[in-house]
């Protein structure tokens, strides 16, 4: 039987940082190659250098280290992607095609993340469904909703196990956000731990969809462990959990810290949020890989302040 030797591709980021060690549990710590484009801060196990858009260091370790499954994380986040076109595009999507190529020559099974981000003002903004309008507003997400259609036009017409989940906004203890839209729900917290008033660049009414770490790694391990004949999708599943407004996840936090402050002074990430749904019909990825969340707002907010008050060593 082939042992499996995974490739992370932009290890070092918010998901990919808590993926890596997740695949390490899974593997093994020497089966796992973390990648990216600058030193982790810690040594946790195989490493290399990599630009995603350099297609001849990819193949070089993929071959080097007979790589069986490729996690492919690289990616310019939303508002980063908006201060900088053209390099969220060329990463976006000439490092997934490269990934793609890969994938295709060498037989691998590869992950793709997507993103709400693929929605715009004209997708049903409440239950978004599975198959609904893509028209997304921001360089993010057309490179979200492009890659999507690449991975599904791999997987029709050479045959590449290529799956994928469009990630609502992510919220973990464990690794600081990237320049998304979403990254308040992170920020917030650490704020809120740290006894500091927090200025959240959304309006407090704004709702969005959101998955806590925990649920969104396992989601993405249970999508990638699922039979092939089991995944009818190869664009990008749903995935949801939970979805909240600014205002309701500080009254979550205020159970555990009464004191705290939130002052609003929404940016052009207003706009953007606007443009996505506020809740997500994930029944694809119920039915055909037994996908549940199991955290809440309530128990995603006690777990994330009970972990960060421990990084923090406040009592």
């Amino acid at each position: 039987m082939k042992k499996d030797n995974i490739l992370v591709i932009g290890a070092n980021g918010q998901l990919g940082s808590v993926l890596t060690r997740a695949l390490r549990d899974q593997f093994g710590r020497n089966n796992v190659l973390a990648t990216d484009i600058r030193m982790p801060l810690e040594d946790e196990g195989p490493f290399e250098l990599l630009d995603v858009v350099d297609r001849r260091q990819l193949e070089r370790l993929a071959r080097k280290y007979r790589i069986t499954q490729i996690y492919h994380l690289a990616a310019i986040l939303s508002a980063k992607g908006e201060q900088n076109p053209k390099l969220a595009w060329d990463v976006n999507i000439n490092g997934l095609f490269n990934a793609l190529e890969l994938a295709r020559e060498e037989k691998l099974r590869l992950f793709f993340p997507s993103t709400i981000a693929v929605f715009g003002s004209h997708t049903p903004r409440k239950n978004t469904p599975q198959e609904t309008i893509i028209h997304p507003e921001t360089v993010y997400g057309i490179s979200k909703a492009a890659g999507e259609n690449w991975c599904q036009y791999y997987h029709l017409k050479f045959g590449v196990d290529v799956r994928s989940l469009r990630y609502p906004g992510v919220i973990g203890y464990q690794s600081m956000p990237g320049g998304g839209t979403t990254d308040y729900a992170v920020e917030i917290f650490h704020y809120a731990v740290r006894g500091e008033p927090y200025n959240c660049f959304l309006k407090p009414e704004t709702r969005l969809p959101m998955i806590y770490m925990d649920d969104a790694i396992r989601a993405t391990l249970e999508l990638m462990n699922a039979p092939a004949r089991q995944i009818t999708v190869r664009t990008s599943y749903n995935l949801a959990a939970m979805s909240f407004t600014p205002a309701e996840l500080t009254e979550a936090i205020r159970k555990h810290v009464p004191d705290f402050e939130v002052g609003y002074e929404p940016d052009f990430r207003q706009n953007i949020a606007e443009s996505w749904s506020e809740s997500i019909d994930d029944t694809a990825a119920r039915r055909d890989w037994n996908w549940r969340p199991a955290y809440d707002l309530e128990g995603m907010t006690e777990d994330m302040i009970v972990h960060l008050k421990e990084q923090y060593l406040v009592v």
